[in-house]
């Protein structure tokens, strides 16, 4: 474990001076790039930096500052070394289950944001580094022909998802007996709280279509993908919150998704024909436009 010591910026990223929190997230940065200092961290060390890094969004004030942040924050996967990762997001997530009721109105924005960024990253990060290849027509070729997909990453991220914002009130219930009865682990989830869920089930669509998880073509995304939507679809059947469950209907529900885009084109020309001759009828009343459908 890493003493306090030796991450001497973990105060000061939550100072109320922006100053100062600019320079701690730099420090951090620093600090994550070494491998031998980032693969040494324990799960308290990074719950530790990911309560310091909670608090420096939550005093960060106005809307480019919060996104940039949200951003950098996410991103910050990319610079550590393979194995410390999911301890990384194992930690963002627990900080998030454990804080979220405690986040009032008027910051609640930036950290959906947060997760949305974190969500997003975490799709990205499941495919494989094809930088190496950049240079060579031939390799990239070749590369295509492959899975852009890393089935442990995946298998990972996944996991990461049932374990937390997906998780399944039963199986947080008994996580938390067995961390009673057995090694204590600080990251392991208590309670998810309901809101953190709705807000997963409201974005993972969007994020998954971002990394090209909805693209039809690609088998093995069309494999990760379902193995996401069963995990939704648990929640769906078996979550003890109408509200989960709603959320998680409409989830599964969305146009989107390749099983759901068939049945929405072999509904079309039905819908065509019934309103070929109702054509002043897609507009209002008022002959204005109602905008995008949420």
């Amino acid at each position: 474990m890493a003493s306090q010591g030796n991450m001497p910026f973990i105060r000061n990223l939550a100072s109320s001076d922006r100053k100062i929190r600019t320079s701690a997230l730099a420090s951090l940065h620093t600090f994550l790039s070494a491998k031998h200092i980032s693969s040494a961290l324990g799960p308290l060390d990074v719950l530790k930096l990911w309560k310091g890094l909670f608090f420096a969004l939550w005093m960060c004030d106005r809307a480019i500052p919060q996104q940039t942040l949200c951003a950098e924050l996410a991103d910050l996967i990319f610079i550590l070394p393979r194995e410390a990762v999911l301890p990384w997001l194992r930690a963002f997530w627990a900080t998030m289950s454990r804080e979220w009721t405690g986040i009032d109105v008027l910051r609640m924005e930036k950290f959906l944001l947060l997760v949305r960024r974190v969500v997003g990253a975490g799709f990205k990060w499941m495919k494989k580094n094809s930088a190496a290849a950049a240079g060579a027509q031939k390799e990239e070729e070749e590369k295509e022909k492959e899975s852009v997909w890393d089935a442990q990453r995946v298998d990972e991220i996944v996991k990461l998802l049932g374990e937390y914002p997906f998780a399944l009130e039963e199986a947080t219930m008994e996580a938390d007996r067995q961390n009673l009865e057995g090694e204590q682990d600080p990251c392991a989830p208590h309670t998810i709280p309901v809101g953190l869920k709705m807000h997963v089930l409201d974005i993972w669509v969007d994020e998954a279509g971002k990394v090209g998880l909805l693209d039809a073509e690609d088998q093995a995304a069309a494999e990760i993908l379902q193995r996401i939507s069963t995990l939704v679809d648990l929640l769906e059947q078996r979550s003890y919150s109408p509200a989960v469950k709603i959320r998680s209907k409409e989830s599964l529900a969305d146009d989107r998704l390749p099983g759901n885009k068939k049945a929405s084109a072999a509904a079309k020309p039905e819908a065509a024909d019934v309103n070929m001759d109702d054509d002043d009828d897609i507009q209002s009343d008022d002959g204005s436009w109602d905008g995008f459908n949420d």
